[in-house]
């Protein structure tokens, strides 16, 4: 049996994708994505929440990012899931994100007008 671990998300921008480099000279961006939830409890209420996705995307795929894409912006991301640990004041942390590969504009509630 294969493993897969691919994830699409739809969300919006919670801010506006910063470009970095390594010491290395490999372009990398940190960004992260909201994604609302909707349904309706067994009481019939109308309910909602977001979910804060960390997004890392890498090369090219980052400069292109850094160029088209800014805060609010309606996008599908598709990627790898990965997992960070982390320790802070003694306690370790369990901190999961997505290694985009893809991201793509949602043309859902709009056009999108993309900078050269």
């Amino acid at each position: 049996m294969q493993n897969y671990n691919n994830l699409f998300l739809l969300g919006n921008l919670t801010r506006d994708p910063e470009l970095r480099y390594t010491e290395e000279g490999k372009a990398f961006i940190d960004i992260g994505l909201a994604v609302n939830k909707k349904w309706t409890n067994s009481q019939g209420e109308q309910k909602s929440s977001v979910d804060y996705i960390n997004i890392t995307g890498w090369n090219q795929l980052a400069e292109n990012c850094a160029a088209s894409l800014k805060k609010g912006d309606r996008v599908m991301i598709g990627g790898k899931v990965n997992l960070k640990q982390k320790e802070k004041d003694g306690k370790k942390y369990n901190i999961i994100y997505l290694n985009a590969e893809v991201v793509a504009a949602s043309l859902e509630f709009g056009e999108v007008n993309f900078t050269s």
